[in-house]
């Protein structure tokens, strides 16, 4: 294992990293331009208007089905509801929570923030609509296993001229639910943490090592240990980072309606950091989709693997993400971000480095402990929820009976992002994170009628 640290530290201190650098930034911009921003935002304003609104009037259905309340023993599938958004969850509420939003305020100023509140809360429609997609068209695998995502759901319900889309959802989730950024900001946090932010030249593919060997132990153990490891993680992890949130703002009680009101206004501001409305409204939406995953598709394939036979329970279930990723935690990091004018200050700082600052600047440099448990969790759990994504993908495009291997590749992935520059890293995940999102949204509004005649079966069934 050392000996492949070494060989990888060489081959990237020798690689011409500008050009590659300049290469992901092209191709994120053309994939996170305006079109697919309109797909994305637009197709969720037109879910919440052809459903009349009716995911935003069953939250309390949502929470119940969540909670167990209304299982039926014997479905089929591998998950429990609330172990199905536990593991959704574990690939929305990753580092983007805390990284890729100070990533989006950098570049975009406090507008971007706004933006992100806007996607989460069309999200909330579009995963209804995604994820009772997940379960109603299931499909079996070259193993004969049932299995849900976009390219199940265009493979069973579409006519056959969509089926490149399924090969196009597939490969770029290949790429986009590769673990290179969660292994990238959880060594750059280490470094900060450990070595003071002067992490040695060796450092990366080491820690990348470490950080690979536990990955490992979990995904070994399938489906069933990531969702186990993630139900047991993520409460812990939400209620330390709220703390530290509140310790935050209540020092800082005085700006914060301030603070709000710049959100805002910078939203639809002309002068905006990150080239103007339009500027700040991209970087926004696509920053928000990251971190929500909302009509990119990779929810789909944890909340297709729920043990039912009722595709709108999984779709109000999984409506429940935005809110607890988007409007919740990532307001947090934004809110602290903000408050203590972060990003504002001289210097290269960005992603997790920025926002450790931000706490450190109010709470001390005790602030990096709570930060690392908080950062460990959310990019591991991440990583293994994206291993089960990746794996059914890979599986998807050349039998399940080889997916097993993809194991390795991804694990390996965990070195090489933890080697790489964080610029290269985030606009290759984002940008195939954008193509997986053509796919997803085109099959979903176009089998949208189905989805809301189940709808109203379902509540004529069950007047809740």
């Amino acid at each position: 294992m050392v000996g492949a640290c070494a060989n990888v530290r060489f081959f990237f201190a020798n690689t011409p990293m500008p050009q590659l650098e300049h290469v992901a930034e092209v191709f994120v911009n053309l994939v996170w331009g305006t079109p697919l921003v309109v797909l994305l935002l637009g197709g969720g304003l037109f879910f919440a208007f052809f459903s009349r609104g009716l995911p935003y009037r069953h939250f309390g259905h949502a929470v119940g089905i969540m909670l167990g309340r209304h299982d039926t023993p014997g479905e089929p599938g591998e998950l429990s509801h609330g172990q199905a958004l536990a593991a959704a969850l574990s690939g929305t509420m990753g580092l983007g929570n805390i990284a890729g939003v100070a990533l989006a305020i950098v570049a975009g100023g406090p507008g971007a923030v706004f933006w992100m509140w806007v996607s989460a809360i069309v999200g909330v429609a579009t995963k209804f609509f995604t994820c009772s997609l997940g379960v109603m068209y299931r499909g079996r695998d070259s193993l004969g296993q049932l299995q849900g995502g976009p390219m199940y759901i265009i493979r069973e319900a579409l006519p056959k001229a969509f089926y490149p889309l399924a090969i196009l959802f597939s490969l770029a989730g290949l790429i986009g639910t590769l673990p290179m950024f969660q292994a990238n900001q959880l060594t750059a946090l280490i470094g900060d943490t450990v070595f003071r932010g002067d992490l040695p030249v060796w450092g990366g593919p080491v820690i990348g090592c470490v950080i690979a060997s536990v990955v490992a132990g979990v995904i070994f153990g399938g489906l069933p240990r990531v969702a186990a490891v993630a139900v047991a993680a993520l409460p812990g992890m939400v209620a330390v980072y709220m703390l530290m949130t509140l310790f935050v703002i209540i020092g800082n009680l005085g700006a914060v309606p301030g603070i709000l009101a710049s959100i805002v206004t910078e939203a639809f501001s002309p002068q905006a950091v990150g080239g103007g409305f339009v500027g700040v409204m991209l970087i926004g939406i696509s920053r928000g989709a990251f971190s929500n995953e909302a009509g990119v598709g990779t929810e789909v394939m944890a909340h297709g693997a729920a043990r039912t036979n009722e595709p709108v329970r999984e779709g109000l279930v999984a409506m429940l993400g935005p809110i607890i990723d988007t409007l919740i935690v990532c307001t947090c990091t934004a809110i602290v971000i903000l408050l203590t004018g972060a990003w504002q200050t001289p210097g290269d700082l960005s992603g997790i480095t920025l926002t450790a600052n931000a706490f450190v600047g109010q709470m001390g440099s005790v602030a990096l402990i709570p930060l690392a448990f908080v950062a460990l969790v959310l990019s591991t759990t991440t990583m293994f929820t994206g291993w089960y994504y990746g794996a059914k993908c890979f599986g998807f495009l050349i039998g399940a009976q080889w997916q097993h291997h993809f194991r390795w590749i991804f694990v390996a992935t965990v070195v090489f992002g933890a080697s790489v520059s964080i610029d290269v890293v985030f606009n290759i995940i984002s940008g195939c994170y954008g193509l997986m999102a053509i796919p997803t949204m085109v099959s979903t509004l176009l089998l949208a009628p189905r989805v809301m005649a189940a709808a109203r079966e379902y509540f004529a069934r069950h007047p809740y």
